[in-house]
């Protein structure tokens, strides 16, 4: 049996906001944008065209779906992203704006640094050292 992760989901408040977020400060590429219709759109963002997992932009349309605006995974770690260069990442994102939660930092498993999207989602920057 064969099995992979596909697809994960993060509530935006608007695509064209969450979309530049992505592309501009994060530097991920923007994968699909299909509209089918009544504000029906297939949004996808990825750091790179072959990651095998991409973030799916879903517009939060609904009260429960606004209530979980950036909070997706409480104030843990919602996702995690590998670089081969935690520092340089650090430091290209950081000039574009994004709000990081303190510096990279050398941990038993590599270099990491915590920062947050747009609206407060957080993610885990890791450089795995080869463990």
């Amino acid at each position: 049996m064969s099995r992979k992760m596909g697809y994960i989901t993060i509530l935006v408040k608007e695509y064209e906001e969450a979309i530049t977020f992505y592309k501009e400060k994060l530097g991920f590429e923007l994968i699909t944008d299909n509209s089918f219709g009544g504000g029906i759109r297939w949004v996808t963002v990825a750091p790179s065209s072959n990651n095998e997992t991409a973030i799916v932009l879903v517009r939060a349309d609904t009260d429960e779906k606004l209530e979980r605006l950036g909070s997706q995974a409480a104030n843990h770690v919602f996702l995690v992203i590998h670089t081969d260069d935690c520092r340089r990442d650090y430091e290209q994102m950081k000039s574009r704006g994004v709000h990081f939660l303190g510096e990279p930092k050398d941990v038993p498993w590599g270099v990491e640094v915590v920062f947050e999207d747009l609206y407060g989602n957080r993610f885990d920057l890791v450089q795995h050292n080869g463990l």
